[in-house]
């Protein structure tokens, strides 16, 4: 099985990289791919360049087996859609090969107002990671696909190539990247809230030392 983890990455930090460790080592996956998205959908654009968060992935993951940098979404012209993602990694991979979306529960939450959700599940099994919760408020259409397609056996992930939602539990870190970015404009140092080679090229390029997010909270 092949994970794929997307986000900004803006900057990478350990709230992306210990549940992605988890991930990869409860599943068993062959690989994991972090996919830095190019241009958003539903959030605020990334603060640095393509080049500079791709480089920060690669740093971040460098040494850890089974962790890919894949640049392909920056790659890629427009809105970064998973459903686009998904559809070139089947043409690369085969259509039988077992995929895995990870996403945040917050995230699933969300999951239908994506662009074209149920075309996403026929290419994909998506992986929710979760924390001990109380039990999440879905919608309606949401519990249908949750008692649809959820499969509590690890199994059954590795027969099929796409289409069912599992739960994994991981050390979910209260982690911020607008925090971080918050933190280096007021000169304050990002120490332990992400590897030390991010920081490094953060600090070398010069990254986030101007805060241009309206909505960033003050720098703890």
């Amino acid at each position: 099985m092949i994970g794929i983890l997307g986000g900004t990455f803006d900057p990478i930090h350990f709230g992306h990289l210990r549940p992605a460790l988890e991930i990869a080592e409860a599943l068993g996956l062959a690989e994991l791919r972090l996919i830095p998205l190019n241009q958003a959908v539903h959030r605020p654009q990334p603060h640095a360049t393509s080049h500079h968060r791709l480089a920060m992935v690669q740093a971040a993951i460098a040494g850890q087996p089974g962790f890919v940098a894949d640049a392909r979404e920056l790659d890629r012209p427009g809105n970064s859609y998973s459903y686009d993602t998904l559809l070139s990694l089947r043409a690369e991979l085969g259509p039988h090969r077992p995929l895995c979306l990870l996403l945040g529960s917050d995230a699933f939450a969300g999951f239908l107002t994506w662009h074209r959700p149920q075309e996403i599940l026929d290419l994909a099994h998506l992986v929710v990671m979760t924390r001990p919760s109380p039990a999440p408020d879905w919608d309606t259409a949401l519990e249908a696909l949750h008692a649809e397609r959820r499969v509590d056996d690890l199994a059954a992930l590795a027969m099929r190539p796409a289409g069912r939602i599992y739960y994994q539990q991981v050390t979910q870190l209260e982690i911020s990247a607008t925090a971080i970015r918050a933190r280096i404009a007021a000169g304050r140092s990002p120490r332990f809230l992400l590897p030390d080679a991010v920081i490094e090229i953060i600090e070398q390029a010069g990254l986030y030392r101007h805060s241009q997010d309206p909505n960033a909270p003050p720098a703890p």
